[in-house]
C-alpha cells in the first residue's frame, strides 16, 4: 500500500471535534497491522483534535478533514473558510486564551504547511511518523 486516504465530513462543532478524533482513530485501525505504534496513533488523534478545533475557532466555523497514510507517514489536512494562517504566540498561562495548540502541532510534526486554496480559505497539514 503506497496511500489510502479518506475525506471525513465537514465539522462544524464541539462535538464533531469528538467525531474528528473518532475518524481519526477508526482510519487508523483501519490501516494494515503492524503499521502504526499506540504512540504515534495517540499523537496523530491529539493533532486532530487540536487542528480542528482551531479550524473552528479561528477558521470560519466549519472546516474538513482529510487523513492520508503515505508509505512512512500520516497526513492530516484541514481545510478552513480563513486565509489567515495559524500563528505561534505566548500561550496563556492565566487568562484561558490559549496559545498552546500550534506550537504542540509543530513540535510532534515531522512537518507542517498552511496553504492557500485557490476556491479561498486554507489548508493546514501536518505529517506525523507511522
Amino acid at each position: 500500500m503506497d496511500t489510502m486516504s479518506v475525506n471525513v465530513a465537514p465539522v462544524r462543532s464541539a462535538t464533531s471535534v469528538a467525531g474528528a478524533r473518532e475518524s481519526a482513530r477508526d482510519f487508523i485501525d483501519g490501516l494494515a497491522r503492524p503499521t502504526v505504534t499506540a504512540e504515534s496513533a495517540d499523537t496523530v488523534v491529539l493533532a486532530v483534535s487540536e487542528l480542528v478545533t482551531n479550524a473552528l475557532r479561528h477558521g470560519g466555523g466549519t472546516c474538513t478533514l482529510e487523513l492520508t497514510a503515505h508509505t512512512d507517514s500520516i497526513e492530516v489536512a484541514v481545510h478552513d473558510l480563513s486565509p489567515q494562517a495559524p500563528r505561534m504566540r505566548t500561550p496563556d498561562l492565566n487568562g484561558g486564551t490559549g496559545g498552546f495548540g500550534w506550537p504542540m502541532v509543530n513540535r510532534l510534526a515531522r512537518t507542517t504547511a498552511v496553504t492557500p486554496r485557490p476556491s479561498g480559505g486554507k489548508t493546514v497539514s501536518a505529517h506525523f511518523s507511522r
